[in-house]
C-alpha cells in the first residue's frame, strides 16, 4: 500500500504533462497547424540537422569512446568527467561558450559558423555527444578482453580485432546511445538559441519555432510539440527495440 502510494505521484509527474499536450489541441487544430508556413521548414531543419550531427557523433564518438573504455580507472574517470560536463552545464552557457569560440569575435570566428545551419549542428553535436559516448564507453567496457585476446592470436591486428569483435558485441549498446544521442539533438533549445540564433527557414529548429509560436498562434506551437513528441516517442521505442532486435540476430 506505502509502496502505490510512493508510485502513483511520480507516475502523475510524467504522465500529466504528455496528457496535457494531447488535450489541449484536436484534429482539425492539428492539421491547421501543420500547414502553416513555419511548419514545414522548421521540421525539415530539424531533421537534417539532428541526422548531421548524429553522424559526425558516431564516426567521432565511438573512437573516443573505446579509446576511454581501454583507460585505467583513474584516467577513465577523468576523462568521462571531461566528456559529461555538457550535461551538467546549462545549454545557455555551452552557446555562450560556442559564440565565444566560433563567433564572428572569436578565434574561429573566420569559419563564419555563428548564426548559420553550421551553428545548429555545432550545437547539437556539443550538447548530445556525451549521451552517445557514455552508452560507448558502457557497451565497449563490457566485451570481453578474452575475445580480443582470442581474435589477436588468429591474426587479427587491433584495428582488426576491434572491427571483428568489439565493435559487433557493443553495437546494442551504441545503438541505444545513437537514439539518445539523436533524440537530444532534436529537442536542443538553448545552445542553438545564443549561438545559431532563431532565423526562419535558416536555423530555427522545432524547439525554437515552438517558442516563437507562443507568441504568435498557439496552434503552431501545439502542432510543433506533438510531432516533437512523437518523434521522440518513436525514437525511445527504437531505443528498447532495436538493441533486443541486434543481440537475437
Amino acid at each position: 500500500m506505502i509502496a502505490r502510494a510512493l508510485i502513483l505521484p511520480g507516475l502523475l509527474i510524467l504522465l500529466i504533462p504528455a496528457a496535457a499536450l494531447l488535450a489541449a489541441t484536436s484534429p482539425e487544430a492539428l492539421l491547421e497547424g501543420w500547414r502553416h508556413p513555419r511548419f514545414a521548414p522548421a521540421l525539415i531543419l530539424s531533421a537534417w540537422t539532428s541526422a548531421v550531427s548524429l553522424a559526425v557523433v558516431v564516426i567521432a564518438g565511438t573512437p573516443l569512446a573505446w579509446w576511454i573504455a581501454r583507460r585505467g580507472p583513474a584516467q577513465r574517470s577523468a576523462l568521462e568527467a571531461l566528456v559529461d560536463l555538457p550535461i551538467v552545464l546549462p545549454p545557455s552557457v555551452v552557446g555562450l561558450a560556442l559564440l565565444l569560440a566560433l563567433g564572428r569575435q572569436g578565434p574561429l570566428g573566420d569559419l563564419g559558423l555563428a548564426f548559420s545551419p553550421a551553428a545548429v549542428i555545432c550545437a547539437q553535436v556539443v550538447i548530445s555527444a556525451p549521451f552517445f559516448v557514455q552508452a560507448a564507453v558502457s557497451a565497449f567496457r563490457a566485451v570481453d578482453p578474452a575475445l580480443l585476446q582470442v581474435a589477436r592470436t588468429l591474426g587479427r591486428g587491433p584495428r582488426g580485432a576491434f572491427f571483428a569483435v568489439a565493435l559487433p558485441l557493443a553495437l546494442p549498446g551504441l545503438i541505444g546511445g545513437a537514439a539518445l544521442a539523436w533524440a537530444r539533438a532534436l529537442g536542443e533549445f538553448g545552445a542553438t538559441l545564443l549561438f545559431a540564433g532563431n532565423l526562419p527557414g535558416v536555423t530555427q529548429t522545432m524547439p525554437l519555432a515552438i517558442y516563437a509560436a507562443l507568441e504568435a498562434d498557439v496552434s503552431v506551437a501545439l502542432a510543433l510539440a506533438i510531432t516533437l513528441a512523437g518523434i521522440s516517442a518513436a525514437l525511445l521505442i527504437g531505443l528498447r527495440l532495436a538493441p533486443r532486435l541486434v543481440r537475437r540476430r
